[in-house]
């Protein structure tokens, strides 16, 4: 190579260096603008909520000029000076998120925060896939919607993933600041189903899961059981299914897992190794079962275990006592047995112990003063017996003790309560306490000046020279079976009460005026007292209260006046309440017209009961807004008309009670589109046209058990296949516990729907209706033609009354296939043939009733039609004499003695005949009744909700 060539290529190379170098140069220098420019473009993509500025929003500080790398929640890399980390959570920024963002051209961020804020539900872009560094990403509480993009588990690097958000409820009870931050909750959801199992492939890395209230609905796969890496795993209320993988719980690395309210997700506790890293259990309100594994023992740094609402069985093992670090233990109604667990004595560090609605029995440990850190102690609701121990209030830290509804015959020590200076919440009602129990001094309960909750019913009391500075704290007062005879006065100047029950007392006289003062009183029970008058109330049921109602206040949540002397018309005060629920004005002397401006309550009355007044007039068209409405019983007046149209509106409707007015309509049709309609009683009225559409079919009315339409003018032939879609009663629904469950049922305030029913020949009265009963009331009307065959699909059917009809043909056999049938009444048609043999085999059937028909031939040998009295038989000439011999033995035609008995003697011992056979049907359902008013009791008086708060990370501003 000559001397100028080398010149030249050292020239070039030089030049290529010195190029290289200055584009370096440019470079840096280029890319520190590009970062401050696209963090000031996304800025400027969202505007700043008004309502939340005094946050000062970390964006505030985002100026042209300045330091990017110093902008309030700007992270930079040392050396680079590229934006790494983010953190805009709670920055007021209200706007969408759209898919071209310039957030996705910060490409080396590995930390990403935008929790609290409002996207106004903007979907979650796939370009977040962009930004493969990403490590940490919080999306948490910030307005998104719609489908989770599967991208996102592209993010292999990812350590930290919050997609979670709050339920509306919790929403809308959080602080003025917090609901600043978002508008409404996330409603996201997973729609591909691999999502989850992509999710547990490819996030190896991940520590910190939360989806809470994401709607998943889907099973959680076998291969989140092997993400070693995971601390955190959040997947509270998010609608899981199937079973949950048990060895979840069994990684090694596992801090906390929450599944808090996925009431289709089952599983079992597995059995645990020896573990040092698990910290929190909380699988609330889930279908989790089995029972609580000894090796749960081996969890030595569990701290916090909520296994509440759940189906565990057996007793708690002993190896509980080696939890020394637990804090709380929640089994909060499961199915958990065995005497109180002494092994929890030795948890020393205890401050919440929830044992409640379980089946623990025997009594509490005299020592359990040992609990000496106790904050919460609550066994309610089990059947714990003896005396209530003295030591349990010399616990100094206690601030809620709850032994309700339990077997309790004692309580010692309780001049001490006054001692407890940190309480809050005391109930020790619905127990069975010794009529011999010294009456409990309420002067010993003044000191305590944080009291909130007292519960003293059933224990006699002395409410005489109360202190005037008893708590003013008091939220909840229940006096109730306490033998108080004066109003207590004590209560006057407690401006945060709203819930006083003193029901079942011996209380005379007035009812105070300074009561209706009380600006937070909104439930009130002077139910079963003796008061003879009032300025307004909630719940005066029966009392001897005479005149017009007054209402106290436009905020009264509940009005129980029922069986009163109340008179003339509905009080048009009542139209002003703004928040009624239930509106109870039965069994009084009403009269006048039903008022329009009744129609002002229907968007929050979940209840309205009228019945037996003398309301007269139609029923007003009022129903527009009443999507809230449960209960509308205005039987026994004197209304008339037509049905208002606008009753296809009671979209809640439950039970429809119109029996004994005037009312002139043809068959309500239009209601089949009330999807919850279990009741329908059109008894006694002028009802008319056919039971059936013009097409023949029986439509709608998917959950219809009772129907009643006997004694009107119904005049039509009934289809063959009238019964076929008769889906409430042709088919078994409802849940498979042993605890009664009734239509219409208001259990915190023990209010229930009822009716009065023809029932095995006698008028029943049921003031709660079990939701298996089912009932068919076709009686006193002129329906004509043959009984549909397809009457046998109605397989859940107990009461059928079809008598006083012209039904001709024969008895269907397929009523043998009527296996729980209880009540059959037949009589006072133009029924031929013979009874059916197969109806021998229905050993439920109680009393059966087929007289004054054309039946002809044997009657069936089975039991229950042998010990029938002879009246249920009587004009069938046809019937042989024979058969009849063996119903009524030798008295098939009455003796001279009978025939000189008096009428009315000979109908004393028929009607006391029927009340034996009525009687002993009803002790089939007594054992369930008994209970409903055990499991009803429960929640009577009492309000739970300062307990039942769901376990969250907690997570602020």
């Amino acid at each position: 190579m000559t001397s100028s060539n080398s010149s030249m290529m050292s020239i070039f190379l030089r030049t290529i260096v010195l190029l290289y170098s200055i584009s370096r140069i440019l470079s840096t220098f280029a890319s520190s603008p590009d970062q401050s420019d696209i963090l000031l473009e996304f800025k400027n993509e969202f505007k700043i909520q008004k309502s939340c500025e005094f946050l000062d929003p970390k964006t505030k500080s985002w100026a042209n000029k300045s330091d990017y790398c110093n902008w309030h929640g700007v992270m930079c890399d040392t050396k680079s000076d590229k934006v790494i980390g983010l953190d805009l959570s709670c920055s007021c920024l209200h706007g969408r998120l759209k898919p071209n963002s310039s957030l996705f051209r910060l490409q080396h961020l590995r930390s990403l925060n935008l929790a609290y804020n409002s996207f106004l539900d903007s979907t979650i872009p796939a370009k977040f896939n962009k930004l493969m560094g990403l490590e940490r990403l919080n999306l948490s509480e910030s307005s998104f919607s719609g489908q989770i993009p599967t991208e996102i588990v592209q993010l292999t690097n990812l350590v930290s993933l919050d997609l979670s958000s709050s339920s509306s409820s919790s929403s809308s009870s959080s602080s003025s600041s917090s609901s600043s931050y978002s508008d409404t909750p996330n409603t996201l959801s997973i729609e591909e189903p691999s999502f989850l199992r992509l999710l547990a492939l490819n996030l190896r890395n991940l520590r910190e899961l939360d989806m809470s209230y994401v709607n998943i609905s889907s099973e959680i796969p076998k291969e989140f059981s092997n993400m070693s890496s995971l601390r955190w795993l959040i997947l509270e209320k998010c609608n899981l299914l199937g079973i949950f993988p048990s060895n979840v719980f069994l990684i090694p690395s596992l801090h906390l897992i929450n599944l808090n309210d996925n009431p289709k997700l089952r599983g079992q506790l597995p059995d645990f190794h020896v573990n040092k890293s698990l910290q929190r259990i909380s699988i609330y309100m889930t279908s989790f079962s089995g029972t609580i594994p000894s090796s749960l023992g081996n969890l030595s740094h569990l701290s916090f275990l909520r296994l509440s609402y759940n189906n565990f069985i057996g007793e708690i093992p002993s190896s509980i006592g080696n939890l020394k670090q637990l804090i709380s233990f929640h089994v909060f109604s499961n199915k958990l047995s065995g005497n109180f667990p002494s092994a929890l004595l030795n948890l020393t560090q205890l401050r919440t112990l929830d044992l409640s609605y379980n089946q623990f029995s025997g009594s509490l440990p005299p020592n359990i003063s040992q609990l000496s850190r106790l904050h919460f102690f609550s066994v309610r609701g089990n059947s714990f017996v003896g005396t209530i121990p003295a030591s349990l209030f010399k616990i100094s830290s206690l601030a809620h003790i709850d032994l309700d509804i339990n077997h309790f015959s004692d309580l010692l020590g309780i001049e001490n309560i006054s001692l407890l200076s940190n309480l809050k919440y005391l109930f020790l009602g619905g127990n069975n306490y010794s009529v011999n129990v010294i009456p409990v001094d309420l002067n010993i309960f003044p000191p305590l000046k944080h009291l909130s909750g007292l519960s003293l019913s059933g224990i006699p009391l002395s409410t005489t020279n109360i202190t005037s500075d008893f708590s003013s704290n008091l939220e909840f007062l229940y006096l109730s079976r306490c033998k108080v005879t004066e109003f207590p006065e004590f209560i006057r100047n407690n401006p945060h009460l709203h819930d006083l029950a003193l029901s079942n007392n011996k209380m005379k006289g007035q009812v105070p005026d300074w009561l209706w003062r009380l600006p937070e009183l909104d439930y009130l029970d002077l139910s079963r007292n003796s008061f003879s008058g009032f300025n307004g109330s909630l719940n005066l049921s029966s009392n001897a209260v005479q005149g017009p109602p007054f209402i106290p206040s436009n905020s009264i949540e509940y009005l129980f006046a029922s069986k009163n002397n109340f008179t003339g018309e509905l009080p048009s005060s009542i139209c002003g309440s703004t928040s009624l629920y239930i509106l109870d004005l039965s069994n009084n002397n009403f009269s006048g017209s039903i008022p329009w401006c009744l129609g002002t309550l229907m968007t929050s009355l979940s209840d309205l009961k009228l019945h037996n007044n003398s309301l007269n007039g139609t029923l007003p068209d009022i129903f527009i807004n009443a999507t809230k409405l449960q209960t509308l019983d205005i039987s026994h007046n004197l209304l008339e008309g037509k049905l208002p149209a606008s009753l296809i509106n009671c979209s809640s409707l439950q039970v429809l009670n119109l029996e004994s007015n005037k009312f002139k309509d043809t068959f309500p049709f239009q209601l089949s589109s009330l999807q919850k309609l279990q009741v329908l009683v059109l008894r006694s009225n002028k009802f008319h046209g056919k039971l059936h559409h013009s097409d023949s079919v029986w439509s709608g009315f998917p959950q219809l058990k009772i129907i009643d339409v006997s004694h009107n003018d119904f005049l039509s032939t009934l289809p063959s296949d009238y019964f076929l879609n008769w889906t409430g009663i042709s088919s078994k629904t409802g849940n498979n516990s042993t605890e009664p469950d009734y239509i219409g049922a208001f259990l915190p305030h023990q209010y229930y729907a009822s009716i009065v029913l023809m029932a095995k020949g006698v008028s029943m009265e049921m003031e709660r209706i079990l939701k298996v009963y089912t009932a068919i009331d076709f009686s006193g009307n002129q329906l004509h033609g043959q009984i549909p065959e397809s009457i046998g699909v109605l397989k859940e059917l107990r009461i059928l009354n079809m008598s006083s009809n012209a039904f001709t043909g024969h008895i269907p056999s397929s009523l043998a296939k009527l296996t729980v049938l209880e009540s059959l009444d037949l009589s006072q048609n133009k029924l031929s043939g013979e009874i059916p043999p197969e109806l021998g085999n229905l050993y439920s059937l109680e009393w059966i009733n087929v007289s004054h028909n054309k039946l002809v031939g044997s009657i069936p040998q089975g039991t229950q039609f042998q010990r029938q009295n002879c009246s249920s038989y009587e004009g069938n000439p046809g019937l042989l004499v024979s058969s009849l011999k063996d119903v009524c033995g030798s008295h098939v035609e009455p003796t001279s003695q009978q025939s000189e008995q008096p009428e009315s003697l000979q109908e004393e011992e028929e009607e006391e005949g029927e009340s034996l056979s009525w009687m002993a049907a009803g002790i089939g359902f007594a054992p369930g009744v008994v209970f409903g008013i055990t499991i009803g009791y429960i929640v009577a008086y009492y309000k739970n909700e300062w307990f039942m708060k769901l376990f969250r990370r907690t997570r602020t501003c």
